[in-house]
C-alpha cells in the first residue's frame, strides 16, 4: 500500500501539532529530515533538518513498528511546535518523496479496520467520540470504541453457529453417535440469542438520541413566553422577542447540555388560527416538529387549554409566571421556575438513558431487526415437523450474516465511503 501522511491534530496554531506517516516507507521518509534511525514506540527528541541542513524545528518522533500500531502498518509520528509555518514546510518534505502522498479523510481509521485492528463497529464509535460534546455522548461512544458490540456478536455467533451445527449434523452424520431430536436445544439457544436481540434492538433508538441529541419543542399560543423561555435556557438572544402576536415565524434551535445530555430546544410559530399566510406556514411546521421532538413544554395562558395533542411525559407550565403573583410556572424573565423546569427534562432524559443499548445506530437497529426476522421464521420451523433441518440452518445462517454485517465482516462496503468520509484527514 501507499506510504499516506497528514496533520493528525487540528489545524491552525497550538501548543504541539502531530503529522502521522502510516505505511511501508513511515520510518525511511523521515531520513529527509537527516533522521536515521530511531528506538520502537520511545519518543526522541530530535532536530528535523531540511535537505540543505537548514533547522526545520526540534520535534518528539515516535515510531511504532506494524503491527503494533493504530494502522497496523509501519508508523511514524512527529509532534512539532504547532507553527502553521512549521507544519506547512514539513508537510511540503514529506509530499515531494516519491511513494508518499497526503492521506484522505479517516483513511488511516480505514487502514486500521483493513488491517484488523478494529471492526466497523468501533470505527463508528470512534467517529462518535470525536464529535462527542457531552458526557453521555462520550461515555456511550467510549463504550462502542472498547469494542463492547463485537463482543456481544461474538456471543451471538457462537450461539447461533452451535444452534446450526446441531443441525446440520443430524443431516451429515445420522448414522453417528448424535441426539435425533436436537430442536429442544436449538429452539433454547434461539430463546437466550433472541432476547438479547430484543433488548439491544429497543435500547438502540434511545441510543441513537443520545448520539444526535433529545429534541424539546416550546409550543403554545403566541406571546405565551416561548422565545423568552428559549432565550433564558440558552442563555442568549437566540429568539426575537416582541409584543406583537405571530413574531416568531420559523423553527429556531438551541442546542445544548443539559447535565451530560445533548438536548436541541426547539422555540415555535405561536399556536392560533391566522389569515397571514407566511405565520400560517410556520405554524403548520411548528405542528410537524412538535410532533416529531422527543418532548413537548406546553405554555399556557390563563383559561387556556392545550391546542396540541399531547403525550405521557410532555410538561404543562403556565408562562410568564412572573406576572401573576404566586403562580405556579416559569418565566423567562425573572428564571421562576427554570431550574425545576431543567431538572424535570434531566430527569425524563436520565430515565430514557438508562435503557440505552451497546448498539448506537439506525444500521445496527436495522440489521439487528432483521437477524431477529429470520430467527423467529427458523422457530416457527422448529414447531414445524414439515421443515428440515437443512432449511431451518440456512435462516440461522441468515441471521448470522446479518449480524456479521455490524461489525463489518460482510455486505459493508458500500457504506464505507460515507462512515470515513465523516473523518477529519489525519483520522
Amino acid at each position: 500500500m501507499d506510504t499516506i501522511f497528514a496533520l493528525a491534530s487540528a489545524p491552525g496554531r497550538a501548543g504541539v501539532s502531530v503529522v502521522r506517516i502510516s505505511g511501508p516507507d513511515a520510518l525511511s521518509a523521515l531520513s529527509c529530515f537527516g533522521i536515521s534511525t530511531l528506538p520502537q514506540r520511545l519518543a526522541s527528541l530530535r532536530m528535523l533538518r531540511t535537505s540543505d541542513g537548514e533547522v526545520l524545528d526540534q520535534a518528539l518522533i515516535l515510531f511504532f513498528q506494524a503491527p503494533n500500531s493504530f494502522t497496523g502498518e509501519d508508523v511514524a509520528e512527529l509532534h512539532l511546535h504547532g507553527s502553521p509555518a512549521i507544519i506547512s514546510r514539513t508537510l511540503h518534505i514529506l509530499g515531494d518523496i516519491p511513494g508518499l502522498r497526503m492521506a484522505e479523510a479517516g483513511e488511516f481509521t480505514r487502514r486500521a479496520l483493513e488491517n484488523g485492528k478494529m471492526d466497523l463497529s468501533q470505527v463508528e464509535g470512534l467517529a462518535d467520540l470525536i464529535d462527542s460534546e457531552t458526557e453521555a455522548q462520550r461515555r456511550q461512544a467510549q463504550r462502542v470504541f472498547s469494542g463492547k458490540l463485537g463482543d456481544i456478536v461474538q456471543v451471538w455467533r457462537k450461539d447461533l453457529i452451535r444452534a446450526a451445527a446441531l443441525l446440520e449434523a443430524t443431516i451429515d452424520f445420522v448414522d453417528e453417535d448424535v441426539p435425533i431430536n436436537v430442536r429442544p436445544e436449538v429452539q433454547e439457544l434461539l430463546f437466550g440469542v433472541e432476547a438479547s436481540l430484543r433488548e439491544q434492538a429497543a435500547g438502540a433508538e434511545v441510543a441513537e438520541r443520545v448520539r444526535t441529541g433529545f429534541e424539546v419543542a416550546i409550543i403554545g399560543a403566541p406571546n405565551a413566553g416561548k422565545s423568552t423561555l428559549l432565550n433564558y435556557l440558552a442563555g442568549r438572544d437566540a429568539a426575537i422577542t416582541s409584543s406583537v402576536a405571530g413574531t416568531t415565524r420559523d423553527v429556531i434551535e438551541v442546542r445544548m447540555d443539559l447535565r451530560g445530555l445533548p438536548v436541541t430546544l426547539l422555540d415555535t410559530a405561536g399556536l392560533r388560527e391566522t389569515d397571514d399566510v407566511v405565520e400560517a406556514i410556520g405554524i403548520e411546521r411548528a405542528r410537524a416538529r412538535a410532533e416529531l421532538a422527543d418532548l413537548r413544554i406546553y405554555l399556557l395562558e390563563p383559561g387556556e387549554a392545550p391546542k396540541f395533542p399531547l403525550k405521557h411525559e410532555d410538561l404543562i407550565l403556565r408562562g410568564k409566571a412572573d406576572l401573576f403573583d404566586g403562580a405556579e410556572g416559569v418565566s423567562g424573565i425573572t428564571g421562576q421556575g427554570v431550574d425545576r423546569l431543567i431538572d424535570q427534562l434531566a430527569d425524563i432524559f436520565s430515565a430514557r438513558s438508562a435503557l440505552v443499548a451497546t448498539a448506537t445506530r439506525e444500521r445496527h437497529r436495522l440489521a439487528i431487526i432483521r437477524a431477529l426476522g429470520y430467527l423467529e421464521a427458523a422457530e416457527a420451523m422448529l414447531n414445524n415437523s414439515a421443515y428440515g433441518e437443512d432449511v431451518i440452518a440456512e435462516e440461522l445462517r441468515s441471521a448470522i450474516r446479518s449480524l456479521d454485517s455490524l461489525v463489518g465482516k460482510v455486505d459493508v462496503e458500500t457504506l464505507l465511503a460515507e462512515i470515513f468520509s465523516s473523518f477529519c484527514i489525519g483520522k
